[in-house]
């Protein structure tokens, strides 16, 4: 008979990579990527140093959704949020260089911001929040909790979107996002 000692453990997870490319145009006190670089909870990306494994970046602009099916990429390069103003986002592509996006881009599945400055409006999530629930879409609900700590609404936003939440996470795959969006939304 074996000993409890001899057991495996399952091994923890490393936590995911966080990069924020901040833009600038918008006021440094409501900027929630500065302060996730400040704390220490991101490092700040820059394109000339990107590695092989390249981020996922999060944008609004994407056609495919993140999903659970995008956790290998993420876990190989991380994910990479630019923080810039909802005010100015459709002016330009905002990433620098040629236009183009460093890695694989995603948008976020639809959910209700909690922040003040854009409360209850879908899809217009700050920095934070938006690093927040694409940890919690791929199951990191415990780095995503930890990730919002201290943000204003940052506890309110898994409570508000526990539901859009919970669905996403369980979906396999872009197209389960995309569905699980029409259940809770209907044809928004």
């Amino acid at each position: 008979m074996r000993s409890s000692g001899s057991t495996r453990s399952p091994r923890a997870r490393p936590p995911i990579r966080r990069f924020v490319l901040v833009i600038g145009d918008d006021h440094p006190r409501a900027c929630t990527g500065r302060r996730l670089l400040r704390r220490g909870l991101a490092v700040a990306f820059r394109p000339d140093q990107a590695s092989a494994a390249l981020p996922v970046v999060l944008d609004p602009f994407a056609v495919e959704p993140l999903s659970s099916a995008d956790a290998p990429a993420v876990e190989r390069g991380g994910l990479l949020a630019v923080d810039c103003s909802w005010n100015r986002i459709s002016e330009t592509n905002r990433l620098p260089g040629n236009g183009r996006h460093p890695g694989t881009a995603r948008r976020l599945p639809m959910l209700l911001a909690t922040n003040p400055q854009h409360y209850g409006r879908v899809g217009e999530l700050n920095t934070a929040e938006a690093l927040g629930a694409a940890l919690c879409v791929l199951g990191r609900r415990a780095e995503a909790v930890n990730l919002l700590v201290g943000f204003a609404g940052g506890p309110v936003f898994f409570e508000v979107n526990r539901e859009r939440l919970d669905r996403y996470r369980r979906a396999r795959s872009s197209d389960a996002i995309l569905d699980a969006e029409h259940f809770l939304f209907g044809s928004v």
